[in-house]
């Protein structure tokens, strides 16, 4: 893939790459302690995930939650207790772009994530 700076490039790349590979773009950076310890930056955001939001509207900032679900054709993710009201009143899940998050805890429940990680470690080392 033919990487671009120009971001009217990286949103047509995003839009028009297969499954496989959006997927991997649904990332977000890892936090100090986490980056310190597997000696990666960024890693795929998971449901059951605990982030917290770095930037956005007042509302949202600094506020930690677990991931509920993840949207690989916006490239969004949903965090529970974060909703926006609808015109008649009720609440619903506000999707937060994956850049915007920071990962605080890992969801190391699939045995295959856990030894990708793993790997990772022992790589950099």
């Amino acid at each position: 893939m033919v990487q671009s700076n120009k971001a009217r490039k990286q949103r047509k790349a995003f839009y028009n790459a297969p499954a496989h590979i959006r997927r991997k773009m649904v990332s977000a950076h890892l936090s100090d302690e986490l980056r310190k310890d597997l000696s990666i930056h960024a890693v795929q955001v998971v449901k059951g995930d605990v982030v917290r939001v770095m930037r956005g509207d007042e509302d949202v900032v600094d506020v930690e939650g677990k991931v509920t679900g993840v949207d690989t054709r916006s490239g969004r993710i949903v965090i529970e207790g974060i909703t926006i009201a609808k015109a008649d009143g009720t609440l619903v899940a506000r999707p937060i772009h994956a850049s915007n998050v920071e990962i605080t805890k890992l969801n190391l429940s699939d045995p295959l994530r856990k030894q990708s990680l793993s790997k990772t470690k022992e790589v950099s080392q």
